[in-house]
């Protein structure tokens, strides 16, 4: 329904009075109740018909009701209606005209019957229809949201209210319907079985899933069919959403394909499913899976069957990477558990696992908080789940985003689409164009007039600007009024952005003078940049068709950034590029610029450019009428953007980088125009300067360099068995200085601080008093081998490991007093610090601990 938000509230014109849909819907805000009800699902099929201000009530109610007893032939003595507590005519309707008995229909509350699209927006009163399994109940004390009775299949909504921020109503200027028909929940009562699970679009799903665990789905217990359950809702939800282009990851909808990946991956061990379930424990089980999943869709969604290989690739690489961290984590959870479980009954308190460790879990161990919180309940223990905010919040702040989310700062865009209306784009056609200032914002408030000095976000009638969408930045340029031959202001635009309702805001700063509302002003692009521009968008086009024609057609992308001085490609490939792949894509790109192919740019309706094979982007809404841009013979895309008329205007393309930022997401940025000119000049003058420095010839560069190199291993390879070689020495002269602790078992301890040794001479100190000093012997060593640097050492024998000594839990805190940290082996183990004036009092602190412990242990 939320695509046709903007047609309800009569802010998009209405492509049709009426349409029918099926859609693919994920909902995991519940998915706790998955398998355990009959109903609830991540992954459910919504059917529904709609009217945009031509049908209503009358013609909705009497249409649902023939649909459900007459083609889907459901006994009319088995339905009941709910209506909303106050819709008298929809109640009429439904008794008088359809002839529902007054006793079938239950008026209901607002939380039931009262359906809305958010805190705000369209809205209004809705009328549910109900399958009876148990008439024989009769009609006494009824209760429609007894689940072991009555299953609620197809919701009418009578759209008929817009709810403003205060909570009001508002009539709309038409009354719509929407409508939503649950095709599992019908499949179901048309197929005669006690659950969802059990029909014909699950169940075969469910049955494979039964063998790989060997075991019997209606002999097993609850638990069992309830994990086979989840298995079964969450592969097709999998498949879907990578069909759909979603990759797993840990931010959007890759974190919600991840999490149920990695929540059916656990179900399935839980089940006994070991490796693929054929025998070969080192493989993944849901890839088998999947099969049936995209079998049983073959006929319906044929996308879905030509991306199987893709999908399975996917399924089993994500599975693997999990498996290999899951085992660690569970028995790290495990732990923590029993640790809060204990402690809880110590101190008589309820156990709650620390938000920093589920964190952990989720952070270190691929964990997803959802089956962190599944695997606690279990064991009856909570999660502080504010906690675990607050480490996710500072990770946040922390981490690098992958792009910036803009936002208008414009305070009310609906007060603004009320009284402006849509920019008209003219920047295909020409850069400069006359305009009218239809309004002016200052820190998204809107004002009459703004001076020099001033940054505003200027709101024109018609522009030639290009708004920042598809990943192409908005143009920069002026904006000028002019009295006679003298010019009166100047606003130098930085950034066009779109607001809703198609207005565009161009954000500047007034270089000189006033402008006001109302003024008359020539509008001019920077052409040098907007070429730039052009040249990017056009490359990429190029750059999709070459991926796709080197890597695979499955390969999509999954992002982009056209700007002025680079071009920025997102796209899904489980692997980084050879080299000669890079280099077979630039060649084929190259080629094609050669080519001087003529862009071809059309207008047309949306399934007309799909069924002409042009790509769209996944995530991208389109209107009925796209525009479609077409390098001939190369590449077909459905593209706003501003493009080059010919390709021998891009000059040239070179690949700056190409690297993961993802899984299962690869980066490409490169160059192309003026930006691969500039690029290449740069290089150039490199090699030149590297080749006057080494004095050598271009093609002797490399040989040069590789030489360089391995003279300077050699040399630092010296230099480091020397400084392990005076290490020693010193070592030697310091042995004497070992002491015997312990009364019963007499054990040599050396601590000692060897000035500026590097961390590697260290260790070779530390091997060399270990065996002077023999077994049963501690070494405790530490050093700063330069400014703001301190290295650490423990080395114990089998002697002081066999007393529960470990060398690394011991050095950890030591080197905490240099602010620093480490760990290793329980016999040896390195740290590190960034305090050097700290460390003498933190070997004097390793003695008196390693002296207290022994002496304790030796008694």
């Amino acid at each position: 329904m939320l695509q046709f938000k903007p047609v309800f509230l009569g802010k998009v014109p209405r492509q049709v009075a009426r349409a029918t849909t099926a859609q693919r819907c994920i909902r995991t805000n519940d998915v706790e109740n998955v398998g355990r009800t009959a109903r609830h699902h991540t992954f459910f099929e919504m059917l529904g018909n709609f009217s945009f201000g031509d049908y209503f009530k009358k013609e909705a109610i009497r249409w649902a009701w023939e649909l459900t007893t007459i083609e889907f032939g459901l006994p009319a003595d088995r339905l009941w209606v709910s209506v909303y507590e106050d819709d008298d005519e929809a109640f009429a309707i439904w008794h008088h005209q359809v002839g529902v008995p007054v006793e079938r229909i239950q008026r209901m509350g607002e939380d039931d019957n009262f359906w809305s699209s958010g805190p705000t927006g369209p809205c209004g009163p809705c009328s549910e229809i109900y399958y009876d399994f148990h008439p024989e109940r009769g009609c006494t004390d009824t209760d429609l949201g007894d689940d072991t009775r009555f299953i609620e299949f197809y919701n009418l909504v009578f759209m008929q209210y817009n709810k403003k921020d205060d909570g009001s109503l508002e009539p709309l200027k038409q009354k719509n319907i929407d409508t939503g028909l649950g095709l599992e929940r019908m499949a179901r009562i048309l197929q005669k079985v006690p659950n969802n699970y059990e029909t014909d679009l699950i169940y075969p799903i469910i049955e494979k899933a039964s063998k790989l665990a060997n075991v019997s789905y209606f002999l097993a217990n609850d638990q069992t069919k309830t994990q086979l359950k989840i298995i079964g809702d969450h592969l097709r939800a999998i498949v879907y959403l990578i069909s759909d282009g979603v990759v797993p990851s840990n931010i959007g909808r890759g974190y919600v394909v991840r999490r149920l990946i990695r929540r059916a991956v656990r179900t399935g061990r839980l089940l006994g499913i070991k490796g693929d379930g054929r025998g070969n424990p080192e493989g993944a089980f849901l890839p088998e899976i999947a099969e049936k999943v995209i079998e049983l869709s073959s006929q319906i969604h044929s996308d879905v069957k030509s991306r199987e290989s893709r999908i399975i690739e996917e399924l089993k690489r994500e599975e693997l990477r999990f498996v290999q961290t899951l085992e660690r984590g569970e028995k790290l959870l495990e732990q923590m558990l029993a640790d809060v479980v204990l402690k809880a009954r110590e101190n008589r308190i309820l156990p709650c696992l620390a938000g920093r460790d589920a964190f952990l879990l989720y952070d270190t161990y691929g964990f997803p908080v959802e089956i962190t919180m599944e695997v606690a309940e279990e064991r009856g223990v909570k999660i502080d789940m504010n906690g675990f905010e607050v480490e996710m919040e500072h990770q946040k702040r922390q981490s690098q985003a992958a792009h910036n989310t803009v936002k208008l700062s414009v305070e009310n865009d609906e007060e603004i689409t009320d009284i402006i209306s849509d920019t008209e784009f003219l920047g295909y056609e020409t850069l400069a164009a006359r305009a009218v200032v239809e309004g002016l914002l200052v820190n998204g408030k809107s004002v009459l007039q703004v001076s020099e000095g001033s940054d505003v976000e200027v709101l024109l009638n018609r522009t030639p600007f290009y708004a920042e969408s598809g990943g192409q930045i908005g143009d920069n340029g002026l904006i000028c009024t002019e009295s006679g031959k003298k010019q009166k202001s100047v606003v130098e635009i930085k950034d066009v952005q779109k607001s809703p309702g198609n207005i565009f805001v161009h954000k500047g700063t007034i270089k000189e003078g006033v402008i006001e509302v109302g003024t008359e002003v020539n509008a001019a692009v920077d052409a040098k940049l907007r070429q730039r521009a052009k040249v990017h968008h056009t490359a990429t086009h190029l750059l999709q068709a070459a991926l796709k024609k080197v890597i695979g057609k499955e390969t999509s992308q999954a992002g982009s950034l056209v700007a002025f001085d680079r071009l920025r490609f997102d796209f899904n490939f489980h692997r980084p590029l050879m080299e000669k792949e890079l280099m077979e894509i630039e060649g084929l790109i190259n080629g094609w610029i050669g080519d001087a192919t003529l862009l071809q740019t059309k207008v047309m309706p949306l399934t007309e450019a799909k069924e002409a094979g042009a790509i769209a982007m996944f995530g991208e809404k389109y209107g009925e009428q796209v525009r479609v841009v077409e390098v001939p013979g190369v590449s077909m895309e459905l593209c706003g953007g501003t493009h080059v008329s010919s390709t021998s205007e891009i000059r040239g393309f070179r690949i700056i980088t190409e690297q993961g930022i993802a899984s299962g997401i690869r980066r490409i940025e490169a160059v192309a125009g003026d930006a691969f000119i500039e690029y290449v000049n740069a290089r150039d003058n490199h090699m030149r300067h590297l080749c006057s420095t080494l004095k050598v010839k271009a093609e002797e560069v490399t040989t040069r360099v590789e030489t360089l190199l391995d003279e300077l291993r050699v040399v630092r390879n010296e230099v480091s068995a020397a400084h392990a070689k005076a290490a020693v020495y010193k070592a030697s002269m310091i042995a004497s200085n070992a002491f015997p602790v312990g009364s019963s078992k007499k054990i040599r301890v050396l601590v000692e601080c060897m000035d500026d040794t590097d961390a590697d001479s260290l260790k070779s100190a530390a091997e060399y008093l270990i065996a002077a000093l023999q077994d049963p012997a501690a070494v405790i060593l530490g050093s700063s081998p330069g400014e703001g640097k301190v290295s650490l050492l423990a080395a114990f024998t089998p002697g002081v490991v066999d007393l529960g000594l470990q060398a690394g839990k011991f050095i950890g805190p030591i080197a905490k007093l240099c602010g620093g940290g480490g760990g290793g082996r329980p016999n040896f183990a390195q740290a590190g610090g960034r305090k050097p004036e700290n460390l003498s009092n933190a070997l004097a602190k390793a003695r008196e601990d390693l002296v207290s412990i022994i002496s304790e242990k030796t008694r």
